[in-house]
This record gives C-alpha cells, structure tokens and sequence, in this order.
C-alpha cells in the first residue's frame, strides 16, 4: 500500500499542506458517521489512530475491538491532543470541534480545519425530501477492504451517492471527502448489529424518498453478502435496483497472502462455504462428509468460532490430517496477518495467536504454496 497523507490546513498561517500519516499518531475526536471516514482513511493510510468519543457507530467500535484503534469511551478533555502528531476534530459539534483545534495550536500540534457542520445531509435522515421518481438503490461490492481494490463503477456509485449505507467490511476510506449521508448498520460478531430487516427499511424509506441510496458492502453483494435479501425487499416495494459487483474476499483474503485459490497441478477446483455454524447445528445444510471427499480446495468463510468443530469433522470424514491449512486475518488491512499449519491443527494455531473475525481459512495443498 501507498503511504497516504492527511490533507491539512495550518490555521494561523492560512495554507494547505500535506502531512504523510503512516506510522503517526493522530488522534480524532469523535465517533460519529464524520469520524468513521476520517478513522478509516487514516487507518489506511498507516496512522497509528486513538479516538476519543463517548460513543460511536458500530464501525468503529468493532476496529477497535479488533485492534485496529484504540477507542476512549469518554469525553474529550484537554490533554488529549498531548502526545500526537495530527488531531482531527471531527465530533460533528462546530463548538467542540473548534475547540480542539483551539487546544491542538495551543499545543503547538498539526491539526485538521473542523468541518463547519453545514453539510447539506442529515444524519438523522428524516428530512429526506419526496422525489419518488428518482430513488433507487445501488448494491455496491466493495471488494476486501482496500480502498484501492473497489471497481471504479463501484466508486463511481459511491460518490454519486445521496445516502451510503454501509458495512463495517466495507472500504471505508471512500467515505472520506462525501457530500452524503452515511449510515452505519455495521454487525459485529457477538456484539452491536443491525438486524436486516432494519437495513432493507433503510433502503427502502430512504429510496422512496427519492434518494440515490449506495449500500456499499465488503467483497461482493452476493457472496454470503445478503445481497439477494436486499434485492428482494427493494423490488417488493416497487424501488428500482442495480448491482455492481466486487471482488470477493474468498479469492482477494488469500491472494493477498500469496494463496491461489487453485494452482495447475494442485487442485481442479475451489468451494466455497460459510461456517457461521458447525456441522451438525440444526440450521447447518451443508454435507460436511462430502466436503472432505470432494478433492477441491476448501475456502471457510465466517469460521473462526466454529473452525474447531469444521476441521475435526473434516479429518473425521477422510480428509488426511497432514492437509496443508492457513487463515488469514484482516486482508488488506494494515494488521493483515496469517498463520500456517495442517488441517489438524490449524484451529489450535489460531486461538493461540489471538486471531478473531473477520478471517479466512483454506484448506487444500494450495495453503502450502510459498507466499
């Protein structure tokens, strides 16, 4: 990845300049819709980002749940902008954010212009206006992660968007810069989640009302994306909807960690699955015996938690032991790492490098290619 810079503005001296980020700390104020672009674009861009905010959308919690940035659940307070070499009022609130730029030149500390806050969109999305013959909804795969890796309809889309409704998957970095309105209904396994019928409201009122409306979801709508469920309930309600794909993080997760998915020689084949649940959960259709037999490499999507349970009972089934296996954790981000081991062990390495979700697992003789 490139290294990024911060666009800036130096209060006093009245010019812009560039600040390159990576490796910085730079603390943002606030954890709102404004904050997440502003997170996710320094966070790609490298920065070493803390948040201070007593509350934030779903997106931010879970990086920092996954130790992506440190968040403060509290208020902002003075000394915050000590320590840092970049602050960045963005709490959506014009008199705070003026006062942390304040704080931030009385702390001789590079500090971003604040937002005026008279952004032409609502957050609260209630004034959305009633131009039923324009709305439409816009499925839009972001690809793995990368700001870099989402096609350019894709971005074209995104930033001719009135609302963007968006996943905690998705490239967040293109919200920065938006004249939209962002809403957040990211889900964070085992914590904060927008149920979907909740998101397809979304998307219908907010299209009904003649907004151009991006749902703008990591990898491709339509890989265990939920794409089709949106779909469905934008036609049911009479809204018009386009697709554009994205590339999806079940090929782009481990070819970022030098995985083919196939290779001549190796594999005829991949399948794709998802281990939201364990085999022999009631919900679960999936004929684990035949996976094992089924001489194709194996991509294991939503797996962590249940990874134990899937790889006992593929060596359980015949698959051999000595398997080659590998996941990797946070493609494309700059805490991507992965971990390498056999089919039999693969979980045990996983729990005992602390990997959590999002990951990938493959299983195959392709996890054993060199990287």
């Amino acid at each position: 990845m490139n290294e990024r810079t911060a666009a800036l503005m130096a209060r006093d001296a009245g010019f812009r300049a560039t600040f390159p980020v990576s490796g910085r700390r730079v603390l943002v104020v606030g954890g709102g819709t404004a904050a997440l672009a502003q997170v996710a674009s320094l966070r790609d861009g490298g920065a070493r980002v803390t948040v201070v905010a007593a509350h934030s959308v779903p997106s931010i919690e879970d990086l920092a749940e996954r130790g992506v940035v440190t968040w403060h659940t509290r208020a902002y307070d003075r000394g915050d902008v000590v320590g840092h070499d970049l602050v960045v009022p963005a709490s959506g609130d014009p008199l705070l954010d003026a006062r942390v730029a304040a704080e931030a030149a009385d702390a001789g500390t590079w500090c971003t212009v604040p937002d005026s806050g008279s952004s032409p969109r609502s957050e609260g999305g209630e004034d959305v206006g009633n131009c039923p013959n324009r709305g439409r909804v816009v499925l839009v795969g972001g690809g793995p992660g990368d700001p870099g890796l989402i096609t350019v309809a894709g971005l074209e889309a995104v930033r001719s968007a009135d609302v963007v409704v968006t996943d905690r998957l998705a490239p967040l970095g293109v919200l920065d810069g938006l004249d939209a309105e962002v809403v957040d209904v990211g889900k964070i396994p085992r914590g904060r989640s927008t149920p979907q019928e909740e998101i397809n409201r979304v998307l219908v009122t907010h299209a009904a009302a003649g907004k151009r409306v991006v749902r703008l979801k990591g990898g491709d709508p339509f890989v265990f994306g939920r794409g089709g469920e949106e779909v469905e309930a934008c036609v049911a309600a009479g809204i018009p909807v386009d697709v554009v794909p994205g590339v999806t993080s079940a090929i782009a997760g481990p070819a970022l960690a030098g995985i083919p998915v196939t290779h001549r020689g190796l594999s005829q084949g991949f399948t794709v699955v998802s281990g939201h649940v364990p085999p022999g959960d009631p919900r679960s259709t999936l004929d684990w015996d035949a996976l094992a037999r089924s001489g194709t490499n194996l991509v294991l999507l939503m797996a962590v938690a249940t990874l134990p349970a899937i790889t006992e009972t593929l060596v359980a089934a015949g698959l051999d032991p000595a398997t080659p296996a590998a996941t990797i954790a946070d493609a494309t981000l700059p805490t991507q790492r992965s971990v390498r081991a056999d089919v039999a062990t693969i979980a045990a390495r996983v729990a005992a490098e602390g990997i959590g979700a999002p990951a990938i697992t493959v299983v195959g003789d392709v996890a054993a290619r060199p990287v």
